[in-house]
């Protein structure tokens, strides 16, 4: 597509969404209209454009607060005040969210990157971006054997990055006013684009738990307990 018929292409699907999403849940939107946002959770994610934060949750307009940005990070408060910082500050003090999830995802560009800081040679605003992810590189490579596949290097890396977020977003005043008074929970994930699973590490910390392996195997004890019964 050129540029003209990538703006017809999008006009196309808010035509789409006008008629077979809006449309349908006409009253819920009047309601997302006429009522102030009350997001239960705040989930920072990557820009990746196949990372649809709202269908992966099935949320609905006004459930979740989302931030995205190249490689899902959370500069430490103070280094990088921006855009990032905003959003934490005000979905935490203002909108008073409960929770707050750092999402990282599979083949993830951020990650890659990393792994190969060359790659991004010409793109310097990117490459200073990307330094709030070397204390993860730094300990993906001593976690990660020399003979390792790079597939493997780049799951480690993901999943430390998603830590290491967290480790950052600890360091927000608001975030840490909210933890000390027990009013916030933290999470971080790791969305496989493929499978559509998603691994959790509940308060920041390993291990990343397979959402639909751990509902599997409730529904499993489930059954056995009414079985006994």
């Amino acid at each position: 597509m050129n540029d003209k018929q990538v703006l017809e292409h999008l006009k196309d699907g808010i035509l789409q969404f006008q008629r077979d999403v809006h449309a349908k849940s006409a009253e819920l939107y009047e309601y997302a209209a006429a009522y102030p946002q009350k997001p239960h959770s705040l989930i920072i994610a990557c820009a990746d454009s196949r990372v649809d934060v709202e269908a992966l949750t099935t949320s609905k307009p006004g459930e979740v607060f989302v931030a995205r940005n190249v490689g899902n990070m959370v500069p430490a408060y103070g280094e990088m005040l921006g855009g990032v910082s905003a959003v934490i500050e005000y979905a935490v003090t203002a909108l008073q969210v409960r929770h707050i999830a750092i999402c990282g995802h599979s083949d993830c560009g951020a990650m890659k990157a990393l792994l190969n800081p060359l790659s991004t040679a010409n793109m310097p605003t990117l490459t200073s971006w990307l330094r709030n992810g070397s204390a993860a590189l730094s300990i993906a490579e001593t976690l990660i054997p020399g003979s390792s596949e790079p597939k493997e290097c780049l799951q480690v890396l993901t999943e430390e990055n998603v830590l290491m977020q967290i480790a950052h977003l600890k360091t927000h005043p608001s975030v840490a006013g909210a933890l000390a008074r027990a009013r916030i929970s933290l999470s971080g994930w790791v969305y496989d684009i493929g499978t559509g699973d998603v691994r959790i590490a509940e308060d920041g910390v390993r291990p990343f738990v397979s959402v639909r392996g751990h509902a599997e195997t409730s529904r499993g004890q489930q059954r056995v307990t009414s079985s006994a019964g």
